[in-house]
């Protein structure tokens, strides 16, 4: 081989691995800035339920671990309670609109505020390793209140707020109907459309990597984040499962994907032209119609 030939293969294989180590830095970053919602710069909520015109109680409670979290609760004269879980790097105030519906329907109101999100405490996100005891503390609470019947408590839950309702209420029985609002499917059915949507970068090849810096990083496996596994378990209790054409957050299989592991009762939500999350937004009357409805039927 000669001289020149040499410097070429060389050169060649060094630019490879430059290109290796700067994906691998970047990955790495982009996974711990998806896992992570630092205090610093995080959304806090600026608007409250008294924005509204609704009384309520700023409550400050722990986990199980001790990690401090703040919620809302809003009393209504009812025996009604619709627990309602946020999304992913969201804010309670984002669901001061869907709160104030529910309420004017004659539900008494529980915003639930998972770690890692708006005033409550911690930084890591682990996608429902370490929620589900933040739910649960939340629930205590909730179904404690004044007036609350434990046979007619529902649960509303929007992106990974609605993943995480879902895994919640496959191992909790105290939720008796859940909602579930443009919610992931599962970390592999959705990692493409995120990766890309949250990061800006191509889904391949960096979506593998970042999923691989994330499982190491949150000590958990992707492949466990998975609620087609959870949502079979909670028939007989009533699912109703939306799904918007236009979701550039996660894949718009995983509406589908979720309605076909529920069993019966189930229901399905399919708007083309709606968005993630964008359903009370984009359609209000449909909304309260279909998924008041829904609570309405199940919670008599």
């Amino acid at each position: 081989m000669s001289r020149a030939k040499r410097v070429v293969l060389w050169s060649s294989a060094l630019v490879l691995v430059a290109v290796a180590l700067v994906a691998g830095a970047l990955t790495k970053r982009e996974a711990h800035r998806l896992l992570t919602n630092p205090v610093a710069t995080r959304a806090v909520s600026e608007q409250t339920p008294q924005d509204r015109g609704l009384a309520f109680e700023d409550i400050t409670t722990k986990s199980a671990d001790g990690t401090e979290l703040r919620g809302w609760f809003i009393p209504a004269d009812s025996p009604r309670l619709i627990l309602v879980q946020h999304g992913y790097k969201d804010r309670l105030q984002s669901m001061l609109n869907v709160a104030a519906l529910f309420h004017r329907r004659g539900y008494q109101v529980m915003l639930m505020c998972v770690r890692a999100h708006d005033r409550s405490g911690g930084e890591m996100i682990s996608i429902g390793q370490r929620e589900m005891p933040d739910m649960e503390a939340w629930a205590r609470i909730a179904e404690s209140k004044p007036g609350v019947d434990p046979a007619k408590v529902g649960m509303f839950g929007v992106s990974m707020g609605g993943s995480l309702a879902i895994q919640y209420t496959a191992s909790h029985e105290d939720v008796k109907v859940l909602v579930a609002d443009s919610s992931f499917s599962s970390l592999d059915d959705t990692i493409d459309t995120s990766v890309k949507f949250f990061t800006g970068l191509p889904s391949f090849p960096f979506g593998p990597m970042i999923r691989l810096w994330a499982e190491r990083e949150g000590g958990f496996r992707a492949s466990d984040v998975d609620a087609k596994k959870w949502i079979g378990r909670i028939s007989p209790r009533p699912v109703l499962v939306m799904q918007g054409g236009s979701d550039r957050v996660v894949s718009v299989k995983s509406g589908q994907l979720l309605f076909d592991a529920a069993r019966q009762p189930k229901e399905f939500w399919y708007e083309p032209a709606v968005g993630h999350g964008q359903f009370l937004t984009l359609v209000p009357d449909e909304f309260e119609k279909r998924v008041v409805g829904f609570f309405d039927r199940y919670l008599k």
